[in-house]
Formats: structure tokens, C-alpha cells, sequence
């Protein structure tokens, strides 16, 4: 048992309460990851240089990309955590399924909501999907990053019993310190993501080779979800499945194996050159 565990603190999961107002510091991360991504996907749309020539797209489709996105992830995060995750409980109690403010939302199932959003945004708006996913991605870290730190400060979500000297001891995770995994994933899926998309998008102009910032992410995210899955409890009623792995390296480990194809064949076609 470490003898250097760290006190978590104590910070109230109600950002603001007026009377029967009551914002959480997890609808927060939600509201300001959207709105960076808004802002960023403008900023990429409006850099012709990144595209080399003029961007296919305009700053109109990123604001009502946004939208479409939003939907995408509230809908497809929510049924995903339903079916990926507790399928039988939801099943026995399908009225809470909407009951979003009681928690449970899915990063795979908000990725394909999203996934899902782009594909029928681009055929309604006549858009290359390529460019509104590439785009899309580019601004999708900073958001985990927030959503992951909410976790943190919901106490919720927490790692497996270590000695580290950073452990923390999580109020409803019992005397055992623990790995601060949320911590850990903000860093990697959030933070450290981030700056590698845009050192590809910017250094090395992955937007001028469609569906190559895309298949970056997939991979990103991939990699640091299953490494960030070897600190985190696996959820109690699932618990661990075949050989370790559990159900976030189970969903992952198929992003990884699609985002290196998508690259690779993005790799493999000329880059676009300036008009």
C-alpha cells in the first residue's frame, strides 16, 4: 500500500445552482467541447493554405455541421451506453433511458451518432464527406478532454487499485487508492490528441489528403483509449471479458484497424495540389 496517496478534492459536480437551475460541471464539458469544435472547424474551413487552394467547404457548413454533430453525439452517446453497456437494466427500465441527466453516455455510440450525422449532412448539403469528416475529427479531442475531466470531478469512472505515489482514494470506490484514469485519458484522448492532429493538419497538411486526418483520429483515439482501459475499473457489472480485455478495448480495437487502413489509403493517393 503506497504511503503517498493524494486527497481527491472535493469539488462540488454543481457548477451553478439558481434555485431550480442546476448546471453540472458534465453539461458544461459537453457546451464548451461543442462550441471549441465549432470555433475550430470554422478556423479549418477559412485556412485555404491547409486545403492547397480553396477550402471545399464554407464556414456555413461548419455551423450547421455543429448542429447536425450535436444531435449525433447526445443521441448515439446516450443508445450506445444503452446497448454497449447495460442493455438488460434499460431493458427492465426503458423509461430512464432518456433520463440523460442520471448519467451514462458512450464515446463509441456518440462516434457513430456523429459518423451517422456527417454521412446524411453531406448528401442533403451535396458536401464531400471526406472534408466534413476530416474536419470533424480535427476538433473532436479537446471535447474528450473536457468530458473527461467532468468524470474526474464526478468521482466516477476511476482506475484500478495501485501504489503509485499519485493514487487517490475516490469516495465511492471504497479505502483502496486508485489510479486517477481520468486523468490519465483527458491527457491522452484529449490533450495529447489533440496536438498530434494538429501538427498533421497544420505541419504537414493532412486536409490536403482526404480521409488522412480522419484516419489519424481513429487510430489516436484507439491506441489511447486501450492503454488508458489497462488504469481504468472496468464497469462493475460487466467486469472484465476475454483474456483482460474490457468492453472499451473490445470497441476500440476495430477503430485502430479502420483508422490504419483509412490512412493508409489516404497515404496512397496524390495530395491535393493548389488550384
Amino acid at each position: 500500500m503506497s504511503l503517498f496517496v493524494l486527497p481527491f478534492p472535493a469539488i462540488d459536480p454543481v457548477a451553478v445552482e439558481l434555485g431550480p437551475l442546476v448546471v453540472r460541471w458534465y453539461a458544461l464539458a459537453y457546451v464548451c467541447g461543442i462550441l471549441f469544435a465549432w470555433w475550430y472547424m470554422i478556423r479549418l474551413v477559412g485556412n485555404a493554405r491547409l486545403w492547397g487552394g480553396p477550402s471545399p467547404l464554407q464556414k456555413r457548413d461548419a455551423d450547421d455541421l455543429i448542429l447536425w454533430a450535436t444531435l449525433g453525439i447526445v443521441l448515439g452517446g446516450r443508445l450506445g451506453y444503452v446497448l454497449f453497456y447495460n442493455p438488460a437494466y434499460f431493458a427492465a427500465h426503458p423509461a430512464q433511458i432518456l433520463q440523460l441527466w442520471q448519467g451514462g453516455m458512450s464515446f463509441h455510440g456518440g462516434f457513430i451518432g456523429v459518423v451517422l450525422a456527417v454521412l446524411l449532412f453531406a448528401r442533403l448539403r451535396g458536401r464531400p464527406v471526406s472534408a466534413l469528416a476530416d474536419i470533424a475529427a480535427a476538433a473532436t479531442p479537446i471535447g474528450l478532454m473536457l468530458g473527461r475531466l467532468a468524470n474526474f470531478i464526478n468521482g466516477e469512472l476511476w482506475g484500478r487499485v495501485t501504489d503509485v505515489p499519485w493514487a487517490m482514494v475516490f469516495p465511492l470506490a471504497g479505502p483502496e487508492p486508485r489510479h486517477p484514469s481520468q486523468l490519465y485519458q483527458a491527457t491522452m484522448e484529449g490533450l495529447i490528441l489533440f496536438l498530434v492532429l494538429r501538427l498533421l493538419t497544420h505541419r504537414f497538411e493532412s486536409l490536403r489528403r482526404p480521409w488522412l486526418t480522419t484516419g489519424a483520429f481513429l487510430v489516436g483515439y484507439g491506441v489511447a483509449r486501450i492503454v488508458g482501459e489497462e488504469f481504468r475499473m472496468p464497469d462493475a457489472h460487466i467486469g472484465f471479458l476475454w483474456g483482460g480485455l474490457t468492453m472499451g478495448m473490445a470497441l476500440s480495437i476495430p477503430m485502430v484497424l479502420i483508422g490504419a487502413a483509412v490512412a493508409a489509403v489516404a497515404l496512397s493517393r496524390p495530395m491535393r495540389t493548389p488550384a
